[in-house]
Formats: C-alpha cells, sequence, structure tokens
C-alpha cells in the first residue's frame, strides 16, 4: 500500500514538472513581449505577432496587428515602461493563457498615462511556433 502511495506522488511530481516548464516559459514570453515594446524591437513584435493578432486596449480600441506596429512605428504610442506582476499561465495543448496585473506608463498621441491593468495574453502555437493572437487589458480597480 505503501509503495502505491510512493508510486502516485511521483506520478503526480513528473506530471507537475511540465507544467513548471510551461509556467517559466511563458511568464518569459511575456516579459520578452513587454521588453520589445518598450525597445521598440518591432521585428521581434512582427515575429510574435501572429497577422490575426486582436489587440485590445483598455480604452476599448481594439487594433489588427498592423494597426498596432503602425501606431509604435509612428510614436502615436509610446511605452516607458511595463511591469508584470501577479502572473497565471494556464496551458491547454496549443493554447497557454496569460493572466497577470501590469503597470504601463508612456504616451498616447503625445497625452501621457500611467496605467494600472489587468493583462489577458492568448498564445496559440501555428506551424509550430508560439505566437500572440490576442492582448486584453482592462482597467484594473
Amino acid at each position: 500500500m505503501l509503495s502505491m502511495k510512493i508510486i502516485s506522488l511521483v506520478l503526480l511530481a513528473a506530471l507537475a514538472l511540465p507544467a513548471a516548464g510551461v509556467d517559466s516559459e511563458f511568464r518569459d514570453r511575456d516579459k520578452a513581449w513587454a521588453s520589445a515594446v518598450v525597445k521598440h524591437d518591432y521585428a521581434a513584435l512582427d515575429k510574435v505577432f501572429s497577422d490575426d493578432l486582436i489587440y485590445a486596449h483598455s480604452t476599448g480600441i481594439v487594433e489588427s496587428k498592423a494597426q498596432y506596429l503602425a501606431k509604435l512605428k509612428t510614436g502615436t504610442q509610446r511605452y516607458d515602461a511595463i511591469t508584470l506582476d501577479r502572473v497565471r499561465v494556464v496551458a491547454h495543448g496549443d493554447t497557454v493563457i496569460t493572466h497577470s496585473f501590469a503597470r504601463m506608463t508612456g504616451a498616447t498621441a503625445g497625452t501621457p498615462f500611467d496605467n494600472k491593468v489587468m493583462l489577458i495574453h492568448v498564445w496559440v502555437k501555428e506551424n509550430g511556433t508560439w505566437r500572440l493572437v490576442a492582448h486584453q487589458t482592462a482597467k484594473a480597480p
């Protein structure tokens, strides 16, 4: 009986390892996204974003990949800092959802902002590569 409990615990621990790897990987992916936005690394963002990207801001504005990248490239949307906190990662096959609280500072059309938001990212494996297909922020209470 004891050996069955030990085997069960070992199996549960083994199953938890991939989840921990996914958690760490997608925390890093979200950090890399934030860094690319702040550093104006449009090539990195182009690779990360799916061509079908839905980018929804806390203001209610929803943009495509092309629209969002254009805003960044022209400076209409500028981020000075993005910090992520309380990140939660949930995997569902070839889809991973991250939820976090974020602080974003920068300017939109020259008007400064300092937003505290909840952030959801939806990552999907497209042809063997993880892509960000949806971004949604909402003002945090």
